[in-house]
């Protein structure tokens, strides 16, 4: 296993020194998932929600969070992003929508984090959107689709 880089010899959480890193291009691509029942699915198809669109609304917020990450997550570098995407799309077949988030830089840092987050937030605002129709509704499989960059290089998840 590889030595955990957040903590330090006596066991002690620490920033990561990323001083002499290169700088390089980073990008990364998340996705995730919410699950709905049918009937929500159609009211989301129908852009019949008083809270507003949903679809809009989802992604600027996927793009906020991502600029916010390292307000967030604890020992996160913050970065000068240089891209953030998102979209959101239909999946009538869960029934529910998949949200992809894509995130660029040039620096020191990969930006897996910011693209998680950026997915994570947008999927949790598709829940408060929708939650009066449906509160049973599930946020799943957030994950990490790939990578490129850096030291480690390029990586892609594997296909299930």
């Amino acid at each position: 296993m590889t030595k955990l880089t957040h903590i330090d010899e006596s066991g002690r959480v620490s920033m990561v020194d990323v001083t002499e890193k290169a700088v390089t291009t980073r990008r990364a691509v998340a996705t995730g998932t919410v699950l709905m029942s049918g009937e929500t699915f159609a009211q989301l198809q129908s852009g019949d929600n008083p809270k507003g669109n949903v679809e809009t609304t989802a992604e600027l917020a996927g793009i906020m969070a991502a600029k916010k990450t390292s307000d967030l997550i604890p020992l996160c570098h913050p970065l000068p992003l240089s891209k953030v995407r998102l979209h959101v799309s239909y999946n009538e077949g869960l029934p529910g929508v998949k949200v992809t988030a894509e995130v660029r830089t040039t620096g020191v840092t990969g930006v897996e984090m910011e693209a998680l987050t950026a997915v994570s937030v947008a999927c949790l605002t598709i829940y408060d959107m929708l939650k009066a129709s449906d509160k049973a509704m599930r946020i799943t499989d957030i994950m990490l689709l790939e990578k490129q960059g850096g030291k480690s290089g390029d990586w892609v998840a594997p296909k299930t």
